[in-house]
């Protein structure tokens, strides 16, 4: 999967880089990753035994600002996943228009098995390994599979060992260490943002639609309880326990609920268990994938009935996927303009910890969804211009920004 992730990645990168004429050596160069780093991590297990992880950091490109990009801890992590992750962030910051660059972190481990003993004693041992490259001007961190506010706590306090207080190396921090407010929201809420921008294109209202939602993590919960709260019905939700459907309208919070006292969906009373799989062709007007990447394939393309797929999670579609919904006239809204949310309130998280200066949730709400209608608007102009499709336009635009700022670096 992750080989195959980054040649999609790529794939895609070349696709800009031919619209917009570059050179080869141009190419290649913005491909390219600055740095990847590769660490031993071996902590003691609460059994007395001695458990040996990898980590890895890839610092794609810091042509636009500090790299920027999450953390995960999951048992696919390998370096060719995390450069294709950190490739997307690059493109990302671009297309919202923070001043970051790009980046991705992961530890190769099965977090459900980890005690929060454990998973504390590897937070701070791949910091060990790590802060010496990381830092609020050089690379800040971010949640992402996984990892949540706690964990970035761990690291804000393991990095301050060695370079004292600076809150800005790492962003999803709780409130009470110098986060900022709305910030573990944002991914889902600019979900919804984003949807709203499209819908408002095609003279549609989201009150009207029908939504499905795989992937019931962070960026899932606060989509749909964003969804809901806009009037748009959520009908279908999935987890790793398996989907669940309910035409009539799935109660989200007790979804929620249920969730957070048994750790997964199963067992979910509020709807008709089907296959995860399944649930992606559900009957619906809205599709968001917002677990993991390739779910989205040619063998299942045809089978979707959204007409409309919001990209929550990185990398959910492949391009072959992608060419069968576009001839199926699916408006498919790509990762790197759909959950850019998550970034650009880190940005805002960031840029209030430099200041030591901290903002109501109401300013960042309203300073999210100026971003997010910002991008949109820069995105559909640059889709009509080269006539191509929402996900053509972002890396088109994504990949012009960042041209722009090397070349003006120079060598």
């Amino acid at each position: 999967m992750s080989g195959d992730f980054l040649e999609n990645t790529q794939y895609y990168v070349d696709k800009a880089a031919k619209a917009l004429d570059l050179r080869a050596d141009v190419t290649k160069q913005l491909k390219t990753p600055h740095r990847e780093v590769r660490v031993e991590l071996n902590i003691q297990m609460d059994d007395g035994s001695v458990g040996t992880f990898i980590g890895f950091r890839v610092q794609h490109d810091d042509a636009r600002g500090p790299f920027k990009g999450g953390l995960r801890y999951h048992h696919h992590v390998d370096a060719e996943e995390v450069t294709a992750l950190a490739s997307l962030m690059t493109w990302k910051t671009a297309v919202a228009g923070v001043p970051f660059g790009g980046a991705k972190g992961g530890i190769a481990v099965e977090a459900s098995k980890l005690s929060q003993g454990e998973t504390q004693r590897l937070t701070r041992r791949f910091i060990d390994g790590i802060h010496d490259i990381i830092g609020a001007t050089t690379d800040i961190p971010a949640p992402d599979v996984n990892t949540n506010g706690q964990v970035m706590a761990w690291i804000f306090d393991q990095y301050s060992k060695y370079h004292g207080y600076e809150p800005g190396v790492v962003t999803g921090k709780p409130v009470a260490l110098g986060g900022s407010v709305g910030r573990e929201a944002a991914t889902g809420r600019g979900v919804v943002y984003a949807t709203q921008e499209l819908l408002h294109t095609l003279g549609m209202k989201i009150d009207e639609q029908r939504v499905v939602i795989q992937g019931f993590g962070n960026v899932g919960t606060w989509a749909a309880r964003d969804f809901v709260e806009a009037g748009a019905k959520v009908v279908g939700i999935a987890d790793i326990s398996g989907g669940y459907v309910n035409d009539e309208g799935i109660d989200i919070s007790a979804a929620i609920e249920h969730v957070a006292k048994n750790r997964t969906l199963e067992g979910f009373g509020g709807g008709k268990h089907v296959d995860g799989d399944a649930l992606l062709a559900h009957d619906c007007d809205i599709l968001v994938p917002a677990a993991l990447g390739g779910v989205l394939t040619k063998e299942n393309a045809d089978d979707v009935r959204a007409k409309i797929i919001v990209e929550g999670a990185n990398g959910p579609t492949t391009p072959e996927a992608d060419e069968i919904f576009a001839k199926k006239g699916v408006h498919v809204i790509p990762d790197i303009y759909a959950n850019c949310g998550g970034v650009t309130v880190s940005y805002f998280e960031w840029s209030q910890n430099m200041q030591h200066f901290y903002w109501e949730l109401e300013r960042v709400n309203t300073e999210l969804q100026r971003v997010m209608k910002r991008a949109y608007a820069n995105l559909n102009e640059t889709r009509a211009k080269h006539e191509c499709t929402l996900r053509e336009a972002a890396f088109i635009l994504g990949v012009g920004r960042v041209k722009e700022a090397t070349e003006m670096r120079g060598l």
